[in-house]
């Protein structure tokens, strides 16, 4: 049995007591200062509705160890926790501890961070998302014994910065293994250049989606896609996504095969994603290459090029359009790209997708790793702040 444990069998034998938040502190908004009053230069942290301070401002408005909670915008319902003299903006509540003999401030910060995500999930609905004071108020917290409150804030504070260091030193792995991937990933593009070019038009039937608005149907099996939807990788979409009916697939949806890539032609050009088979009705954004023979282009080798810095270099300088750029259908059918081998295709196909991996993918590599560390710090602190209640 742990310490924590004997300490709260010991004191709690019958469960630990809840307590609203409004039972032990005060939850105060703070008070609205204008940005172009604040400065990098001033002295006290402003901190509003996002998850950081806004900026710095010459006054201060509250003092001491508070924990503070975004009240309105897109980060309602976050969580932080201030030390010293600050400004807390009008979408920003401070929660201020009632009895320190009873609640220990780093406790309360670290019980209501490990329920954050209840906190966001009861965001107000509306053009600005909020959570309001009453919610704040009426959240309960599991308040044991202070001398366990302690040696809980003890522990978690400690692993928080064992994994933040760690993390500190997985991203600049990551950082440094994504310099190197740019690096050879450039050498390779540079080397190809011996192979004779060939106009896409030659290896692919070129097209785009529909020039119009279909019939949108929330039942419908079909996903409307735009260049929004591509990211460099596959197609993302989700329940937000809008749909169109079956019939609408019909008439609507182009007729390519399964060697197919995505590209992005109107406003933010050139995110490439590749299409596996995905019920989808393409936007007038969207640029598709249907590859002819896919035993003189394999489609991954397409797919790689067409994110190559040669190949952005092409979009920039034939790209249309003032406000909103374009890139014609025209110029995509002309474009010339080197063509080595199917057996070199396969062999830097083969390596862009190990450095890919390994930078990447969120389910392996790097990326994967630290989110492993996230994961382990939250089940920690998941299991620490678990009581039997009263």
């Amino acid at each position: 049995m742990s310490r924590i444990e004997k300490l709260i069998k010991e004191k709690c034998p019958n469960g630990v007591p809840i307590k609203k938040v409004k039972e032990i502190a005060s939850v105060t908004i703070g008070e609205f200062v204008k940005k172009d009053r604040q400065s990098d230069d001033a002295m006290y942290p402003v901190y509003n509705g996002g998850t950081s301070n806004t900026g710095f401002y010459d006054d201060y408005n509250n003092d001491g160890h508070k924990v503070i909670i975004s009240a309105r915008g897109a980060n309602a319902g976050y969580v932080n926790r201030v030390e010293g003299k600050y400004w807390a903006g009008n979408s920003c509540y401070t929660l201020s501890i009632n009895d320190e003999q009873e609640v220990d401030w780093n406790y309360l910060y670290q019980y209501l961070k490990n329920n954050q995500q209840v906190l966001l999930g009861v965001q107000q609905t509306g053009s600005i998302p909020a959570v309001s004071k009453k919610q704040v108020e009426e959240f309960e917290i599991a308040v044991p014994p202070l001398e366990a409150q302690k040696e809980i804030v003890k522990i978690l504070d400690k692993f928080g910065e064992l994994e933040a260091e760690l993390e500190a030193e997985l991203e600049a792995e990551l950082e440094a293994r994504r310099s190197q991937y740019e690096f050879w990933r450039g050498k390779i593009w540079n080397d190809v250049e011996i192979y004779d070019s060939v106009c896409l038009s030659e290896l692919c039937k070129i097209g785009d989606g529909l020039h119009g608005t279909p019939d949108y149907d929330e039942n419908g099996n079909y996903y409307f896609i735009n260049g929004n939807n591509l990211n460099n990788s596959t197609i993302e979409y989700d329940e937000k996504t809008k749909r169109v009916s079956d019939t609408c697939h019909e008439k609507l949806k182009k007729s390519f095969g399964e060697n197919v890539i995505l590209m992005s032609i109107n406003g933010t050009i050139g995110k490439v994603s590749i299409y596996n088979n995905e019920s989808v009705v393409l936007g007038k954004s969207v640029a598709y290459f249907d590859i002819i023979d896919n035993s003189k282009l394999l489609k991954k080798y397409l797919f790689y090029y067409l994110q190559s810095e040669k190949s952005q270099m092409y979009y920039d300088e034939s790209k249309t359009g003032s406000t909103i750029k374009n890139l014609g259908l025209k110029a995509l059918r002309e474009y010339s790209i080197p063509l080595p081998t199917l057996e070199d295709q396969e062999r830097i196909v083969s390596i862009l997708d190990k450095f890919d991996k390994l930078v990447n993918d969120i389910s392996e590599g790097l990326p994967a790793e630290i989110e492993a560390r996230r994961k382990q710090y939250e089940y920690y602190r998941n299991k620490l702040l678990s009581f039997e209640e009263l």
